[in-house]
């Protein structure tokens, strides 16, 4: 049976931090000798800092196994709250050195790659143009990976393209998601290529040309094939498949290869000076750019100025959501009104 705790007297004096951080090391590593080594302890100081956790809880943290430790239904329920509660921790100490000196900081970004290579190297330049001594984390990872780091409190944002501008089942109820703008998707080739001069064009004219195509398994695809499918069309056998941005500026530059992208691309790629959009217009929904955040958590002052600056860069780009983006006015003048202060 659970033991009950009068936790009012007991909090200051049965728990450390010192404690918690080992607890929280032993999860990390799946191990108590790994953490003790990691920690530079003793594996009996760690044992004992454990030991002492479930006296204190009345319950068994930790499954042990040869292999090492599992989480219990009720380690699970301290380490989720106790992350929370360390988060809350760093980011007073993120406030309180910003309110020392509002020039420095650490942000850290998620991003998946499209956006990484568009929109986020426009808005850090701006950004550190006002803020020179901030530290930027930026990983590229993909959107099914992205939530759980949100989650896990490794990032402060995530940069996401869903399928539509609100696709609220691949959100949790955990997370706030602000719409930022809506990226179309086009065709483009290098500068080079004949097709770049023609007026008129047609998708089916384009069926015998070498395509770079995303990955089949990825909504990017799915995106694609609808494009070909509004013009009655079967999606043409690719002659490169890969989602890098790079490779595909690349390989369009210097040849006559072809791909569909967000337009953002060619708007703010730095890299895309020798790429251009043909003439066809693509009857398919445009990418949405959104920032997600995880509810509830405070966001230190130089993150909300950070992503400012994602909704300044992105106005060069787009203009004001259209009528069927009511709920993103409504998420991004909430957003604005809990920030008023903060600019890039």
């Amino acid at each position: 049976m659970v033991k009950k705790i009068d936790w009012e007297r007991q909090l200051g004096r049965r728990l450390k931090l010192r404690d918690l951080h080992i607890f929280f090391t032993v999860v990390q590593l799946g191990s108590m000798a790994k953490a003790a080594s990691q920690l530079g302890v003793s594996q009996p100081t760690v044992s004992e800092v454990i030991a002492d956790l479930e006296h204190t809880y009345g319950v068994r943290l930790f499954d042990r196994r040869p292999q090492g430790v599992t989480l219990t239904i009720y380690g699970s329920a301290l380490f989720r709250r106790g992350a929370a509660a360390f988060d809350e921790l760093k980011q007073s100490g993120r406030d309180i050195e910003f309110l020392a000196d509002p020039t420095t900081g650490e942000i850290t970004i998620g991003s998946v790659e499209s956006i990484t290579a568009t929109l986020l190297p426009a808005a850090i330049q701006r950004f550190s143009e006002n803020f020179p001594r901030v530290v930027l984390k930026v990983d590229t990872v993909s959107t099914a990976g992205s939530f759980e780091g949100l989650r896990e409190r490794r990032y402060d944002f995530f940069l996401s393209r869903p399928m539509q501008s609100y696709q609220s089942n691949i959100y949790g109820d955990d997370l706030d998601v602000e719409f930022v703008f809506d990226d179309p998707l086009v065709v483009i080739a290098g500068g080079n290529n004949p097709l770049t001069r023609r007026r008129k064009i047609h998708l089916k004219d384009l069926m015998d040309e070498p395509w770079i195509m995303p990955p089949p398994e990825t909504f990017y695809y799915k995106r694609v094939v609808d494009a070909f499918s509004a013009f009655g069309l079967v999606i043409p056998k690719a002659s490169l498949v890969t989602l890098s941005v790079q490779l595909r500026t690349n390989l369009l530059a210097g040849g006559r290869y072809l791909t569909a992208v967000p337009n953002s691309l060619l708007a703010l790629n730095v890299g895309a000076a020798s790429l251009k959009r043909l003439q066809i217009d693509l009857p398919v929904p445009p990418f949405a750019v959104t920032v997600v955040t995880l509810k509830n958590r405070t966001l230190s002052p130089v993150v909300e100025r950070f992503i400012a600056c994602i909704r300044e860069t992105s106005r060069a780009i787009a203009g004001p959501p259209s009528d069927d983006k009511t709920k993103g006015r409504k998420q991004m003048q909430a957003r604005r009104r809990k920030t008023e202060s903060a600019s890039c």
